[in-house]
């Protein structure tokens, strides 16, 4: 059973759309929800989050249908947690611990695992008072000194930190060795893309449609939880490299902020950020703020209103859902804004306008130049056309050509670096 606590004006989110989500959360890792209801709360209680008629009313219905699990949808404290237990004689768990779950099981990778493990134990930290049952057990002391030991959940909670500072030396390794492939895509010419987006807002599929890669794309909430690369063909460039990462959500949780930091952090080196944005679903608006939200949280961009960070645009996507007033609506916003694409990943829809947005992006801060060439220099003429926009030619008699050509800062510096080394 499903209960989500509603805050009233303290969230802006649809009720439905939110219970759905709890839902589709507790599917992907194969829950049965039996049923899911909301609960409007204008005090929240201490002791059990829900009002004593409330948390009566979820105990009926955990026994009504003999549920043996209570997914609470927001934050809980322990104490509540385990008052609720009480009271509905069921395991409880909450948002936080749901999203754990599934990504510890999605987790396939050995970075995936490390990050997970992390973040749960950071979890399980602050709730050994209530998830452990031996902690009254004490043990002895030691040398000289006797006495009645240290207790058993202070034993528990030092073996947490010790395996916590393990795993972040192991993961601090895998950050640099990331920063390193970084910086060897960095010397070569090709910009970096990274897909963003909400869980389930379809970067997969857009992925798989650009790349013709075959990475998982369902209808579930964080289907892929691993960034995958691969290269692509961009309008006016010999080719980019194309990041898609994990998928984000309302609330996620801090400690996998915390624990999935070197994987974002791919996207703090991508020249262009793509978010993909849900535009059929009812929330898509505030689906849209958390994930820039998290951007900002590790600093991979400003917050909103603020300047800083990698371009980005808008691929508003699943437009095919849509028609009547709603394809209107973002067909005028599209329309207005020079950062928006409307596409549908999974039709092909608007896909080669939205490679053409991002080349236009990726080619803003150019400046034009007049490079001067022998025509024996073919090689590098070549360079010019794969890497720049070559907006003319004049060739003369003296076996020399005159190219006029669009080329970012970094990439007139790597220009000048070859021709460098070749003199």
């Amino acid at each position: 059973m499903i209960a989500l606590p509603d805050l009233g004006a303290q969230s802006l989110r649809n009720v439905e759309a939110r219970l759905d989500e709890a839902a589709g959360l507790a599917e992907a890792i194969g829950i049965e929800v039996v049923e899911k209801r909301h609960f409007r709360i204008r005090s929240p209680r201490p002791a059990t989050l829900f009002g004593t008629g409330q948390t009566e009313a979820i105990a009926e219905a955990v026994a009504g249908h003999e549920a043996e699990l209570l997914i609470v949808d927001a934050a809980i404290t322990p104490i509540q947690q385990k008052n609720l237990e009480t009271a509905a004689k069921a395991k409880v768990i909450d948002r936080t611990g749901l999203i754990l779950e599934i990504f510890g099981e999605r987790a396939a990778t050995a970075e995936g695992r490390l990050q997970v493990e992390l973040a749960h134990l950071d979890y399980q930290a602050g709730r050994l008072v209530r998830s452990w049952t031996h902690l009254e057990r004490q043990r002895g002391g030691f040398g000289f000194l006797g006495g009645p030991g240290e207790t058993q959940i202070e034993a528990d909670r030092r073996l947490i930190r010790d395996r916590m500072a393990k795993l972040r030396r192991e993961l601090d390794q895998v950050t640099r060795t990331r920063s390193l492939h970084r910086a060897r895509r960095q010397r070569a010419p090709w910009p970096v893309i990274a897909l963003v987006g909400y869980t389930n807002a379809g970067k997969s599929t857009l992925f798989n449609r650009l790349t013709k890669a075959e990475v998982l794309a369902e209808d579930l909430l964080f289907a892929t939880l691993d960034p995958t690369m691969r290269e692509i063909e961009l309008p006016g460039f010999d080719k980019a490299i194309l990041s898609d990462t994990v998928g984000f959500i309302s609330e996620l949780p801090t400690q996998l902020v915390a624990a999935f930091r070197a994987t974002l952090e791919e996207v703090i080196s991508a020249d262009l950020i793509v978010h993909v944005r849900d535009v059929s679903h009812p929330d898509s608006e505030a689906q849209r703020a958390d994930v820039e939200q998290v951007l900002a949280e590790i600093g991979i961009r400003q917050a909103e209103g603020e300047e800083g960070g990698a371009p980005m645009i808008e691929a508003w996507n699943k437009v095919d859902l849509l028609d009547g007033e709603g394809l209107d609506r973002v067909r005028a916003e599209g329309e207005r804004r020079d950062n928006i694409v409307l596409i549908s990943a999974l039709a092909g829809q608007g896909v080669d306008n939205l490679l053409e947005c991002a080349s236009r992006q990726l080619r803003k801060g150019s400046d034009v130049r007049t490079v001067r060439l022998s025509l024996g220099e073919g090689d590098t003429i070549a360079w010019l056309h794969a890497n720049g926009e070559v907006l003319g030619q004049r060739f003369e008699c003296e076996g020399e050509a005159e190219i006029d050509v669009r080329l970012s800062a970094a990439d007139w510096a790597r220009f000048e670096g070859r021709r460098a080394s070749r003199s």
